[in-house]
Order: C-alpha cells, then structure tokens, then sequence
C-alpha cells in the first residue's frame, strides 16, 4: 500500500531530524520542486485557492522557467517511517529508488519569480490540515533565504487585503507596506496589499533573520517532542 496524499499524523513532527541551517531538532526538509511533486501540489492548491494554479501552469515553472524558484516541505523519511512503525504499524511505506519521487505526502510548497536582484514570492500554501503549526514560516523563512542566496536584494509580495494573519506574519520578517492593487483578485474583486522586504543581504535583516529563525526552531522542537509523548 503506497502513501495517500495526505494522512493526519504527518502534521505533528513526530521526532527530530534534519532541517535547514543543520538545525537537528526540525526534522522537515524543503527540496526543489520536480514534476514528481506536481499533482500533490496541484491538490493542496485546489484545497487552498479559490482560482487555483493548473498542474500545466506548475509543470512549466518546474521545466521552462529559469526564473522560477519553487520548493516543497515534507517530513524526513526516517521520521514519516519511524512514526508509522509505532503509530500506523498497518501502513506500509513505499520505497523509494535513490533519485525517485519521495515516499511520503508533501504538507505545503512555495515559490518565487526572480528578475535582476528582485525576488517576488508567488505563492506559499500549506495543506489546510497542517495550519496553524509555523509550516508556512517555516516555508517564508526558506524562500528569504533561497533569495539571498540568488543574490536577490529585495522580496516582494502581494496579499489579500482582508488576509491579516498573513500581513502579520509578513510584517513580522521585516516585510513594509507599499502599495495596494485595486481589485487585484478576479474570484471576489478583493485588493491586493503589495509589501516588500529591502536589503535582505543586509546586517541589520540578516541579524533580526537569524533571531526569527532560532524562535521558529525552538517552537517547532518543542511541537515535535509534545507529539512524540502522546
């Protein structure tokens, strides 16, 4: 029995691991979208967005667009298979070859465009069942740091005018205020708040970066060993 798209442990760490920055008590990995991740990504995106992104639409950010920057957030096999062992023993994990398609459902993705020194986010969603456990940081936090290292200097972004939760979190990771986009969403003529973070490369944006990260670490670590007890 191969994995479903979706199963409701996988949104509780179960166990520390690998994370990003070497961080061993995360045990999420964000790797380089493939085609193989496509129609996981194009079912979350349907569960999420109420003008959602066709699996063509994906598939040529993934093969055609060398501006594209997309990347998917999942457990570690080691953790998804150790978790299963002891919580869903009547599962069976698919093996995976060296190289192949993961073995384990994906829990959210994200992506920017990146032009000259300018990287514009354009999507970032998690799977709705995993809300609300700092996944979507945790993606934020991935794609600002994929930009530096692409040399970008600025992130923009654009959100829904009546989505504050989002607006938070953005302005939280240095993320300013600088224009709105009049009935920018078709589905419901909503506005658009566009925001922008500068001089990401910066001391000072690293420096506060690096503080956020250590809280979002720590709040994860101890999500993991709450699930891990129960």
């Amino acid at each position: 029995m191969t994995w479903p798209l979706y199963h409701p442990f996988i949104c509780g760490a179960p166990e520390p691991g690998l994370a990003m920055n070497d961080n061993s008590s995360i045990p999420y990995v964000i790797k380089r979208m493939t085609l193989a991740d496509v129609p996981a990504v194009v079912a979350i995106e349907k569960m999420v967005f109420p003008l959602p992104w066709s699996r063509h639409a994906f598939e040529h950010e993934v093969q055609h667009n060398p501006m594209a920057h997309f990347m998917v957030l999942r457990l570690r096999d080691t953790a998804v298979a150790r978790q299963e062992s002891h919580t869903h023993p009547w599962i069976e994990v698919a093996g995976t070859a060296p190289g192949g398609p993961s073995r384990h459902p994906l829990l959210g993705y994200g992506g920017f465009w990146l032009g000259i020194d300018e990287a514009h986010i354009c999507t970032v969603a998690v799977h709705p069942d995993c809300r609300g456990r700092g996944l979507g940081e945790l993606l934020l936090v991935h794609l600002i740091d994929h930009a530096t290292e692409v040399n970008a200097a600025v992130v923009t972004l654009e959100v829904r005018a009546s989505n504050l939760v989002a607006q938070k979190l953005y302005g939280k990771y240095g993320f300013l205020r600088v224009g709105r986009r009049k009935g920018y969403y078709l589905d419901n003529g909503e506005d658009a708040i566009m925001m922008i973070a500068s001089r990401i490369s910066s001391a000072a944006f690293q420096g506060q970066l690096q503080e956020l990260k250590a809280s979002l670490w720590q709040k994860l670590a101890v999500q993991s060993h709450r699930t891990r007890r129960v």
